[in-house]
């Protein structure tokens, strides 16, 4: 297919308002989901620098589950329904689909496994923070010490650095179409 008809392909696709919605609601989705895990990022290394006294830092690791975060699980869905609606126009077969999905599965894995259990970890160390008599808390997990505290904040940027880089790429990816 040449480039006008990859175009004429493009701007006449599933057209309908129902689509523009969920294609609408895709992108909101992916937006907050990478907002989720830069401002993750941000407040780790907001936590390193200024500890856990800041109001805004303390504010942020409330306890409670990043929902923001979550919305990253809209995204595929989102994307299956938009396969659904394009009248056989996606499907599976087409590569950007498929490296699109596989670099969202590795981010939400990442996230999963890696990204919020340390930033859960970092949650309780600011809302309760260790004293000498704690220091079995650490056989949980938790950071006992100013050090580990910092190493866990480091950990926690640099998650978040590498899943943003992976989520513009396959923002990139998603947007080209290549």
């Amino acid at each position: 297919m040449d480039l006008p008809e990859r175009y004429l392909t493009a701007v006449t696709h599933a057209r309908d308002a129902g689509y523009d919605v969920v294609l609408l609601a895709h992108v909101l989705a992916a937006l907050v989901g990478l907002g989720a895990v830069v401002v993750a990022g941000a407040y780790a290394l907001a936590l390193r620098r200024s500890g856990p006294g800041s109001d805004a830092v303390r504010r942020y690791y409330r306890p409670g589950v990043n929902w923001a975060g979550r919305v990253l699980f809209l995204i595929p869905v989102l994307g299956l329904a938009l396969m659904a609606m394009s009248g056989g126009d996606w499907t599976f077969s087409d590569t950007w689909i498929t490296i699109g999905l596989t670099l969202w599965a590795a981010v939400a894995v990442v996230a999963e496994m890696a990204l919020w259990p340390a930033e859960r970890r970092l949650q309780a160390a600011v809302s309760s923070p260790p004293t000498p008599a704690d220091l079995p808390s650490s056989v949980a997990g938790l950071p006992s010490t100013t050090a580990e505290l910092r190493g866990e904040c480091l950990r926690v940027a640099g998650l978040s650095a590498a899943l943003s880089v992976v989520l513009v790429a396959t923002g990139v990816i998603m947007v080209a179409k290549p």
